[in-house]
């Protein structure tokens, strides 16, 4: 019973069907995070992509940088950061590390220079302000090299001028720096052309070497033939003409400068000078527009007297002249006198005669027989002052025809030019010579003599006295009576001259007589005139 009622309860259940079940749609919030994720993907690869360049710079000093802060400004766009400041190895300075924008790849080339922008206060003026509050940054100058470079030495001093500044770059050498420094201007005609890029010692102490940019289109007038000087400070001459005071600007008297010309008569150039050629700085202008000189020849001149005041490179002129320089001053001991002389080496330059002389004469070619011939005639060397207040000596050549007969020495190297003393020495000579003569002069028996005039006429004072008080006793007494005689005399007269005096009125009386009769014989002496016949008829009645 169980059982079968076990069997209908089955038979009464529903048999089961398998039904494959069915894929369920995506859900679209899957799609966020996958978005998300390619989008990352493409930034990040674009991010590699467009990064640029990472870069070290080495200074001696990290003073106002900041990982992460400071910039890299080339022409005042931002091209990089510095990510990095660390000590270098040896702990000289300090090596910065900046990224690179990917537009400046292309510009870190060798020459490309780097430098720290702080505000700077030097003779040259304020710069760099700006970074007072915004804090300094490392100023960028691409370079024109075309191989690349990523480790570069940072400036310590900001550059100039920037690379792709239009101008050309010269090297100067001089023999000291003055009062120059890096950017002092360059002058052309006193006008600002240029500026000092660098200067540096020479490598054998020898020299400086001075390196300047001269801007576009003003290196055209630096040619072959340029000279180049310091035009630092004042330069003031004293010569026959008076005081001459020359410079170039109010700013060189302070801050140093140089200037360039082309001297008028060096030969015509056309073509400027090439980059970076070699010219001398001289150190002023005179130097520089000083006529080069070829042919030197060297001669000898001894003196008998003091050379104070005669220092090497001391004119050697002839009548005014310049013709050469004196080289070097020493001893040359005489066997002869048993003393020693003053031996002046000079230098001259034979162009220089030849240039101002119209016509060269055929004797001039031989250099012996023209010095002979000249030294005949009185041709001589001589020392002079050149300068009352500073005392200067210069070597004058001239011809002295009462000079001592004299030759050319040639078998000494240089030859030994004959000479004469100098006008200082004559003076001495001629002091000397009136010191002995007047020695010679009896002093004493002079000064004896005069002692006895002097008595004499002592005495003969003291008889003019004793004529002089008889004269107050004897002379005087009389002479005074007749002053007296003499004063009653003018008395009288004047009493008689005196307008009231009875004379005086007599006299007036007189005179009026002598008026009328004078009146009387006029009119008769008319009347005869008129009518001579008066003298036998009488006065004819005047009608009524």
């Amino acid at each position: 019973m169980l059982e079968g009622s076990r069997g209908t309860e089955l038979a009464d259940v529903p048999t089961a069907v398998t039904v494959r079940k069915r894929r369920s749609a995506p859900q679209l919030v899957w799609l966020i995070p996958i978005v998300a994720a390619l989008i990352g993907g493409w930034l990040a690869v674009k991010g590699i992509m467009e990064r640029g360049p990472t870069i070290t710079i080495s200074f001696e000093t990290g003073e106002g940088l900041e990982a992460g802060k400071t910039k890299l400004k080339y022409k005042d766009v931002e091209v990089g950061v510095v990510k990095a400041i660390k000590l270098s190895e040896d702990p000289t300075g300090v090596i910065v590390t900046a990224e690179m924008v990917k537009e400046a790849e292309r510009h870190l080339v060798e020459d490309t220079r780097f430098w720290v922008v702080r505000a700077r206060i030097g003779v040259g003026g304020v710069s760099g302000l700006g970074t007072l509050f915004a804090g300094p940054y490392i100023g960028v100058d691409t370079g024109r090299s075309t191989t690349s470079r990523r480790e570069f030495i940072g400036l310590e001093v900001p550059p100039v001028f920037a690379s792709h500044k239009p101008g050309r770059q010269f090297v100067l050498h001089g023999h000291d720096l003055g009062s120059l420094d890096q950017g002092d201007a360059v002058f052309f005609r006193r006008l600002q052309v240029g500026q000092i890029t660098a200067a540096d010692l020479d490598k054998d102490g020898n020299g400086v070497t001075v390196k300047i940019f001269i801007n576009a289109p003003y290196y055209q007038f630096v040619t072959a033939n340029t000279r180049f000087w310091h035009a630092s400070g004042i330069e003031v001459s004293l010569d026959a003409t008076g005081i001459e005071v020359q410079t170039q600007a109010l700013a060189t008297i302070v801050l140093g400068g140089i200037a360039f010309e082309t001297p008028p008569d060096a030969p015509l150039s056309a073509a400027a000078a090439a980059a970076d050629t070699v010219f001398t700085l001289f150190a002023d202008r005179g130097h520089a527009m000083k006529r080069p000189d070829v042919t030197v020849q060297r001669y000898v001149y001894v003196f008998d007297e003091s050379v104070r005041g005669l220092v090497p490179g001391a004119p050697v002129d002839l009548r005014g002249l310049l013709l050469g320089e004196v080289k070097e001053i020493g001893f040359k001991y005489n066997p002869v006198k048993k003393d020693f002389g003053m031996r002046v080496e000079a230098l001259i330059y034979r162009e220089r005669l030849r240039a101002v002389m119209q016509e060269v004469p055929s004797e001039f070619e031989d250099r012996k027989t023209n010095l002979n011939t000249l030294v005949e005639q009185g041709f001589r060397a001589q020392l002079r002052t050149g300068n009352l207040l500073t005392g200067q000596l210069y070597v004058a050549l001239d011809f002295f025809p009462t000079a001592p007969p004299a030759k050319v020495d040639w078998t000494k190297e240089p030859p030994e030019i004959p000479t004469v003393p100098g006008g200082l020495k004559e003076l001495q000579e001629t002091v000397t010579h009136f010191a002995s003569k007047l020695d010679k002069v009896p002093l004493d028996q002079i000064a004896l003599d005069l002692h006895r005039t002097l008595n004499t006429l002592q005495g003969a004072l003291q008889s003019a006295d004793k004529l002089v008080k008889r004269l107050d006793v004897e002379v005087a007494p009389e002479a005074r009576a007749a002053l007296a005689e003499a004063r009653k005399t003018l008395g009288t007269a004047d009493h008689t001259l005196n307008s009231d005096a009875p004379l005086q009125q007599d006299l007036r009386t007189t005179l009026r007589e002598l008026t009328r009769t004078s009146q009387s014989l006029r009119q008769l002496t008319e009347l005869l005139e008129r009518q001579p016949e008066s003298l036998i008829r009488g006065k004819k009645e005047t009608k009524q």
